[in-house]
């Protein structure tokens, strides 16, 4: 009986811990108060600042640049996402505190695998290019969404260019 109840209880702890943040993507899910939780109950309402304290992660993704985008199956880095991914390498040099996870995405062209495959080439390509500005290596991660989390959904270019892309999520934390 007793390990039934102790089961139980993890059970609804663990139910309860997954809704901690129901609106942790924001109100368009990954879109621009998604990927970093910058909306209600995100990252700039806990104290870390706001999009006008040049040391918030609402600054970095608002006025730095938290995004990058590629071409149709590309992973390389042009140079309009060059001038981004300098300042994304100045700001995390000026703020060892955080960490980066890059995340990889592609628009929904392709198969699940390519498209996972191609996220992932751009998320190591913006990787190597902040590790040659002088971000080290620890600080980073990669994940690729492929095209499980577009920005926009239609089957027209002007959406397709939009998912396309590879984000900078900062967070708190010493890399390991």
């Amino acid at each position: 009986m007793r390990l039934h109840s102790s089961a139980l209880l993890l059970i609804g702890v663990l139910a309860l811990a997954a809704c901690n943040n129901p609106n942790r993507f924001g109100a368009g899910g990954a879109g621009a108060d998604g990927a970093g939780g910058y909306g209600p109950g995100g990252i700039g309402s806990t104290g870390l600042g706001g999009a006008n304290d040049p040391n918030s992660p609402a600054y970095f993704a608002q006025t730095v640049g938290d995004r990058v985008l590629f071409q149709v199956d590309q992973s390389t880095i042009n140079p309009e996402a060059r001038m981004i991914l300098t300042g994304q390498g100045q700001w995390l040099a000026s703020h060892p505190q955080y960490t980066a996870i890059i995340e990889g995405h592609a628009d929904e062209q392709g198969t699940r695998e390519y498209n996972l495959a191609l996220g992932a080439r751009r998320a190591s390509a913006v990787q190597e290019f902040l590790v040659s500005q002088g971000v080290q290596p620890s600080r980073l991660r990669t994940v690729s969404y492929g095209k499980e989390r577009p920005l926009q959904v239609c089957s027209e270019e002007s959406c397709y260019a939009q998912n396309r892309r590879a984000v900078t999520v900062i967070s708190v934390g010493a890399g390991s």
